[in-house]
């Protein structure tokens, strides 16, 4: 941990026998919030439990990861973040079952906690709120647009958590309790500016197809162009369909217009029937267009650079597409991303899917940037 940053981070080796305990003396004490980010291969409720018991703050969220971002990617690490007292004040709420949220009652949760950290804390004037949820759910389009209708003018970024890139088991947990089909949301306030932010390097191009068959409860679909999915998603990359893996999809992301603007609605994976399995919401009728790349690395140092020149960047909480992780590995760019990422402070984990504002995303990098609060240009 370096003193002269505010907000304080750590990493260690996720099979470290004293992890966690190293981690907490790292981070110090006088914390309002630590986030942690775990590798999905140890046992997340055993750290979770041992984060509650020797970290030294008021709260303590956690989730599983589909890679970490410390100083650059990273894997099989656990990272830890802390929000010092002085400059942070939140107040979480966990949501037991995604599937089962009764819209007027979290919403009335989330305008008191909201108000009862406002009148707590009248110095820090800037806030966000910071979703982490379980990204094999299947529910995180729906909770976000019942979360959107009661935040008011507080931006919303997010991660769903994740599982390395074997789809099967993902956890959040808040205070040592481990949750699956959960999320926590918090509320953040300080006295240093933070500025919400969402990034991706694709564009549409004019190569279209229709979902003709598919079920959207398991965002499946069965038949693009009426020909079935994976067969006719090959063809049109003109690549075996028997061939299809991750890095393709990763490379070959498909894009929908919503509200003016273009957002992926990305591949998680083909099924033993040829069908194809999304990160996020999927239906028939829907049009998609396959997305032409930017050089990832040129796009990235680009708006980071815009990102910093804002303000004396302390540090920048992220959220990032296990999709763009594979990518970047496809396109030997892991190395040119994780110098920018570290030479920016980046801290955080790969996901499932992010979330920003109303809409639950895939295939970008959504975060926050906090500046020194005497800094502020």
């Amino acid at each position: 941990m370096s003193q002269e940053h505010i907000v304080r981070s750590a990493s260690i080796a996720a099979h470290h026998p004293n992890a966690i305990k190293t981690l907490a003396a790292d981070l110090g004490e006088d914390l309002a919030h630590v986030f942690l980010y775990v590798s999905p291969s140890v046992n997340f409720d055993d750290i979770a439990k041992q984060a509650q018991h020797l970290f030294h703050a008021d709260c303590i969220v956690a989730c599983t990861t589909a890679g970490e971002i410390m100083s650059g990617y990273t894997e099989d690490q656990i990272v830890a973040v802390g929000l010092p007292n002085n400059h942070f004040a939140t107040k979480s709420i966990l949501i037991k079952d995604v599937t089962s949220v009764n819209t007027n009652d979290l919403i009335g949760e989330m305008i008191r906690a909201r108000t009862e950290l406002t009148d707590a804390n009248p110095m820090f004037s800037h806030e966000v709120a910071f979703l982490i949820v379980d990204g094999l759910s299947l529910f995180e389009d729906q909770l976000v647009s019942k979360i959107s209708s009661g935040l008011g003018p507080v931006p919303l970024f997010g991660g769903s958590a994740g599982d390395g890139t074997r789809f099967e088991k993902t956890y959040v947990a808040c205070n040592g309790v481990s949750h699956q089909n959960a999320a926590v949301l918090t509320f953040m306030r300080s006295d240093c500016v933070i500025e919400s932010f969402s990034l991706d390097h694709l564009s549409a191009s004019s190569e279209k197809m229709v979902v003709t068959r598919a079920d959207p409860a398991r965002r499946i679909v069965h038949e693009i162009n009426a020909e079935p999915a994976a067969r006719e998603y090959a063809r049109i990359l003109g690549r075996d369909p028997n061939q299809l893996s991750e890095f393709t999809f990763a490379s070959n992301p498909l894009v929908v217009r919503v509200g003016g603007r273009h957002h992926v609605r990305a591949i998680q994976q083909v099924t033993k029937d040829g069908d194809l399995v999304f990160f996020s919401a999927i239906d028939e009728g829907l049009v998609l267009t396959l997305a032409d790349a930017e050089d990832m690395e040129t796009h990235l140092e680009r708006e980071f650079s815009k990102i910093a020149d804002q303000g004396s960047l302390d540090c920048m909480l992220i959220c990032d597409c296990i999709l763009r992780r594979l990518e970047a590995a496809q396109s030997q760019k892991t190395i040119a991303l994780s110098n920018i990422m570290a030479k920016n402070r980046a801290i955080g984990f790969n996901t499932y899917g992010e979330q920003f504002g109303a809409m639950h995303v895939n295939q970008t990098m959504t975060g926050v940037a906090i500046y020194r609060p005497e800094n502020k240009v």
